[in-house]
C-alpha cells in the first residue's frame, strides 16, 4: 500500500492489516484479465456499492475495514503476488 503513504488514513491502514492473521493466495484463470473476474466475485470496494452475491456485498461490515483484497490490474497483481510470493515472479 505504498501508494497511500502521504494520505491521511496511512496509519490506521498499516495498524488494521497487522493486527490479526492474513490469508494469501494467488488466483489463476485462462488468459489475461483473471483479476477482473475476482474483482467482480469480491465486489465494489465501498461497502454501499458492493453487489449482493459478492464477498464485499454479503459480509463486509465497514468499507475502512474491507474484509477482502483484490489486485486491481496486471501490474498491481505482479507487484502484489512478489511480495508475498517471491518465488512466482
Amino acid at each position: 500500500y505504498a501508494e497511500h503513504r502521504d494520505k491521511p488514513l496511512f496509519g490506521e491502514l498499516v495498524a488494521f492489516l497487522t493486527r490479526g492473521p492474513v490469508v494469501a493466495m494467488v488466483v489463476e484463470g485462462p488468459g489475461d484479465g483473471t483479476w477482473h473476474l475476482m474483482r467482480t466475485i469480491i465486489g465494489k470496494t465501498k461497502v454501499e456499492d458492493a453487489q449482493p452475491g459478492s464477498i464485499r456485498g454479503d459480509f463486509a461490515t465497514t468499507t475502512n475495514e474491507n474484509l477482502v483484497h483484490g489486485s486491481d490490474g496486471d501490474e498491481s497483481a505482479a507487484r502484489e503476488i512478489g511480495l508475498w510470493f517471491p518465488d512466482l515472479v
